[in-house]
């Protein structure tokens, strides 16, 4: 097909593509010729033309790769048989990398791409993947950052398994397999190398199927400044008040920071990673992403290989549910969220203390949110949820959501919380004396600023005592 004919086919191709195939043709043509800055397709595809990378065949595979089969017949006036055929019996242009990539990219739906983002959230510097729409947009940040390449799919694959899609992990796997099977006379050196990355995936199957750097806690500065507190916290009975729960494996576990208000998780996420827990914190979540990140969470593999579970969730909501950033709606109860991580959900939680700090800023029922379940007045409400199961403990503060108005508001329940956490930590004391600091200084706050009441309410089936070693 001669240069100009080739060209008017491009023209005639391009007109026909929509945005998301234009732009997976962009990706799989990345290697065309050492590679090409250029972010039209057209003149990707054109700029190759001269240099002979860009003929007749390479049209007809890259429309069987993104499967456009009709324009294959329509333009090219070929099918996917003879498609398949020709490929069979020559090299193909595209590699092989670029092609599963572009496969994953078209068997992952949204849930879960947002699974596999979050999941790779503190992998890539934050901010480029805001705008991230597929999975081709994630991969070609990890390929700038030199975590993912040719021959480097190894974290592509573990997110695949901890996303549970054994499908497409399996074929990572074989093109990995594949890929080192065409490459024998590797140095010593590298095959040294690979064995050792397979090695750490192996392990990370088991601990952290993740980059390490994700949960890394460095220890950070001072503790926040002593609270004098003596009002005491009404028994609620532990089995074992003279066992202690295992707290030796660092980090503890995840610790799960949704902050739908803008304010507070950045001081939590602090005061959790001093206290050695793999924090992960999310902001402005809307009401299904916050869902859906908590069903994550309860199915990740790291609670395999915890000794102990925290989620903290700052919203605006009803006395017994969150509605996130949403201004109205049905919301998620609270005893929902709880349930995500029970045995039946979660069993790699089974035995293992469960920790919720809840600052839930209520909508009063003045306000017109039909959906909203509002259960009474706020001033005395308590939650109607009791926990039904071993080893979790429920703190949850309530408030009026009007104090959120204030120019730099912070929950007086959660900066205590921080405070008396850390102190706890270096007296090495349990949680329960620890919580009833946090009850003193809120019951000291309420006596001095009567528009800014908090309501403290305190649940828990702990069996044990729960201490935060330092070490």
């Amino acid at each position: 097909m001669a240069e100009g004919q080739l060209s008017l086919t491009i023209n005639r191709i391009y007109e026909e593509l929509s945005n998301d195939e234009s732009q997976m043709l962009i990706y799989l043509c990345s290697d065309l010729d050492g590679g090409c800055s250029k972010q039209d397709v057209k003149e990707i595809l054109k700029s190759q033309i001269k240099s002979g990378v860009v003929d007749h065949l390479v049209l007809a595979e890259l429309l069987y790769r993104i499967k456009r089969f009709d324009l294959l017949k329509k333009i090219l006036c070929s099918n996917k048989k003879q498609v398949e055929a020709l490929l069979g019996s020559r090299r193909c242009t595209v590699s092989a990398y670029r092609v599963l990539m572009a496969e994953i990219s078209e068997d992952l739906d949204k849930e879960d791409l947002h699974s596999l983002i979050f999941l790779l959230n503190d992998s890539i510097p934050k901010g480029r993947l805001d705008k991230a729409t597929s999975f081709l947009d994630v991969v070609i940040e990890l390929e700038k950052l030199d975590k993912v390449s040719p021959n480097k799919v190894d974290l592509i694959e573990q997110c695949l398994r901890h996303i549970h899609r054994k499908d497409l992990e399996k074929k990572v796997l074989k093109y990995r397999r594949s890929s080192q099977a065409l490459r024998p006379n590797i140095a010593t050196h590298n095959q040294r190398e690979k064995c050792l990355r397979l090695s750490h995936s192996q392990e990370a199957a088991s601990a952290p199927p993740l980059p390490a750097r994700i949960y890394q806690s460095p220890v950070g500065a001072q503790a926040a400044e002593n609270i004098k507190v003596s009002f005491p916290v009404p028994e609620t009975g532990m089995q074992n008040p003279g066992e202690v729960y295992r707290m030796q494996r660092r980090p503890f576990g995840v610790c799960l920071i949704i902050d739908c208000v803008g304010s507070d998780g950045d001081m939590l996420k602090h005061t959790f990673k001093r206290l050695h827990f793999q924090v992960i914190l999310y902001k402005w979540l809307s009401l299904s992403d916050a869902y859906s990140l908590l069903k994550e969470t309860a199915r990740m593999r790291e609670h395999r290989n915890s000794d102990c579970f925290v989620c903290c969730i700052i919203s605006r909501g009803s006395s017994t549910k969150m509605i996130a950033t949403e201004k109205e709606g049905p919301g998620i109860s609270f005893d929902t969220i709880k349930q995500l991580f029970t045995v039946e959900h979660c069993p790699d939680l089974s035995g293992k203390p469960k920790l919720f700090f809840i600052q839930n800023y209520t909508i009063p029922e003045c306000c017109d949110y039909n959906d909203v379940e509002v259960d009474g007045p706020f001033i005395g409400s308590r939650v109607e949820y009791i926990p039904n199961e071993a080893d979790v403990f429920w703190s949850c503060c309530k408030t009026d959501a009007c104090i959120l108005e204030k120019v730099h508001h912070r929950s007086e329940y959660l900066h205590a919380l921080s405070a008396s956490l850390l102190r706890g930590q270096k007296s090495n004391r349990h949680l329960i004396d620890i919580h009833t600091e946090v009850n003193s200084l809120i019951y000291e706050k309420n006596g001095q600023q009567h528009r800014e009441t908090y309501t403290m309410d305190l649940r828990h089936t702990l069996r044990k005592k729960l201490l935060f070693p330092l070490n």
